[in-house]
Formats: structure tokens, C-alpha cells, sequence
């Protein structure tokens, strides 16, 4: 996610670092030297290189931009709901921190048992970026912060996520079983566990499901085709001007449909993705804070304005 003050006049044009420009330059440079090339074509052999009515890539244009605005605002649906659970995982984890601190007054026991809890919390989140990124755990919370035999098992299920979830509810099983924990109490710690599955399989289900292929295939080709033909419709009316034009409009249609792509998977590592990692940090700060601990990492800062 890109952190930073909004740029003031002087700097909109100048901003590189966490823009699409990087993305679509290639394809931009392609427009602008085909314009270019259309242009002298047409003036030196017109018979050969003509050009055509502007009117039809009006709306042509009107109808690409209604549909790529429709796409990026499916897109841009997914972006929110994915931070939404992220929200919501993130304050289940301090809930369940507030309600386990009841164990403190019980017994040792219970007070273990509520260490080990919201260290499986901790981990629960660690594993829950690299499910949705892959790759290796971010913070390593698994080896860092449980017992060698637990972290293995982990690691071994097919779905780290939803192991955790199952250890937590055992651990919660146990204290009722051996009576530290009421029938009225386990309901409301059901309810936290409740909403913590809930925020891992509305996350799963957004990553096993991406806007529908056909819909993204259609916009990618119908952007194209109008960014390589609009040289023809400009060549007589701009002239020299046409590579500039071109490339603005190319520069606005490829923009948005990278920004698209980007926006469809929220929980990537590009600029304009959710800083789920940074989140995962600050769940471990705020649960081993509350357990009393002093080692903890450090808050998680951007970097170059890109958080991730």
C-alpha cells in the first residue's frame, strides 16, 4: 500500500515510485512509435495510409471507459472487502487478548493456557500472509515463538491457517473440560473464534476466486486495439501531435487496467496491494504487549512510501 502525503502540484507529474507508469511504459513507447510511424506514413503516402472519422473512437471510447470503471470498481470491491477482514482479524486477535485475561486470576494453568493461546493467535496471522502470498512466513512467529513440535506440526498440515484455528479451540476445549472456563464463558470465546474462521475463509475465498477470465480478457483486448487504432482517427486532424495524444490516451487506458489487475488480488506484493504483512506484525506487537513481553519487533514503517 502506498503511504505518503497527497502530492502537491508541483510533484503530481514527477511521482514515479508506487504509479502504474513502470507497468504500461512498454506498452505506452509501442503507441507512441506507432503514431509516429502512421503519421509520416500518412503524409507521405496517403493513398496507402489513410485516415478515418474520429467520431467512432468517441464512442468507442465512451463505451471502453464505462466498462473498464465497471471492472475497476468490481476490483476495487474486492480491495476493500479484503481489508475489511483484515480489520476484523486483526480485532478479534485484541478481543480475544481482552477476554483470555480473565485466566490470569484462575490458576497457572490457565495462565499458560492463555500464553499459548494468543501465540497461536500471533501465528494464526503470520500464516495466514504466506497462505495468500506463498512463499516463506514474513516474521517466522512459528519457530520464533512455539514449542518446536507444535511449530513442526504446523507446518506439516496442508492448511496452517485452519490447523491453528483448531488448536485454539482445543486448548479452549481443555480449560472447559478441566472447569477454568464456564459454559456462558466458552459461548463468548466461540463467538471471537467465530469471527477469526469467518476472516480466514472470506479471505480464502477471495483468493480462489478472481473476477471471471473471459470479462478481464475482454477489457485487455478491446484497450488494446482502441490504443493501437486512435493514431489513425488523430493522424489528419493533430498531425505531429498524434504520438503525444496517443500516448495520452494509451497512458489513461492502460492505467486503469493495470490498476485493475491490481486491485484483483488485494493480498499481492505490488504497490497498491493490502500491507497484510505490516498488519501481521502489528497483531503480534499488540498480543505479546498485553502477555507482558519487551522483545517485540519493531512497528512497521514504509518504505520508500510503499508499505507492504
Amino acid at each position: 500500500m502506498i503511504i505518503r502525503e497527497r502530492p502537491t502540484l508541483g510533484q503530481l507529474f514527477f511521482i514515479y515510485r508506487g504509479s502504474v507508469i513502470q507497468r504500461i511504459f512498454p506498452q505506452m513507447l509501442v503507441v507512441v512509435a506507432m503514431s509516429a510511424i502512421i503519421v509520416i506514413a500518412h503524409r507521405l503516402a496517403p493513398q496507402f495510409v489513410p485516415s478515418v472519422a474520429g467520431a467512432p473512437f468517441t464512442l468507442i471510447g465512451i463505451a471502453l471507459s464505462i466498462f473498464l470503471s465497471f471492472r475497476n470498481s468490481a476490483c476495487y470491491e474486492r480491495w476493500w472487502e479484503a481489508r475489511k477482514n483484515w480489520g476484523e482479524l486483526l480485532a478479534a486477535s485484541r478481543d480475544l487478548a481482552r477476554q483470555t485475561e480473565l485466566f490470569e486470576a484462575r490458576s497457572a494453568e490457565a495462565s499458560q493456557a492463555r500464553r499459548l493461546i494468543l501465540l497461536l493467535t500471533v501465528v494464526l496471522a503470520d500464516e495466514l500472509v504466506k497462505f495468500l502470498r506463498g512463499g516463506d512466513c514474513p516474521n517466522n512467529s512459528a519457530v520464533r515463538l512455539l514449542p518446536k513440535e507444535m511449530s513442526d506440526a504446523i507446518k506439516a498440515s496442508r492448511h496452517p491457517p485452519v490447523h491453528i484455528v483448531d488448536l485454539i479451540g482445543r486448548q479452549l476445549i481443555e480449560l472447559q473440560r478441566n472447569g477454568m472456563l464456564s459454559d456462558v464463558e466458552f459461548s463468548l470465546f466461540d463467538r471471537t473464534m467465530t469471527r477469526l474462521s469467518g476472516s480466514l475463509a472470506a479471505c480464502e475465498r477471495l483468493r480462489t476466486t478472481p473476477v471471471p477470465f473471459g470479462y478481464t480478457l475482454l477489457i485487455h483486448r478491446t484497450a488494446h486495439m482502441f490504443c493501437f487504432m486512435v493514431p489513425f482517427g488523430f493522424a489528419d486532424v493533430l498531425g505531429p501531435a498524434t504520438p503525444l495524444a496517443a500516448g495520452l490516451v494509451a497512458y489513461t487506458f492502460f492505467g486503469l487496467d493495470a490498476l485493475g489487475d491490481e486491485l484483483e488480488e488485494p493480498f499481492g506484493t505490488l504497490p497498491n496491494d493490502l500491507p497484510i504483512a505490516a498488519i501481521s506484525t502489528v497483531i503480534e506487537i499488540d498480543l505479546r504487549s498485553m502477555l507482558g513481553d519487551t522483545d517485540l519487533p519493531p512497528m512497521p514503517k514504509p518504505v520508500d512510501h510503499i508499505l507492504l
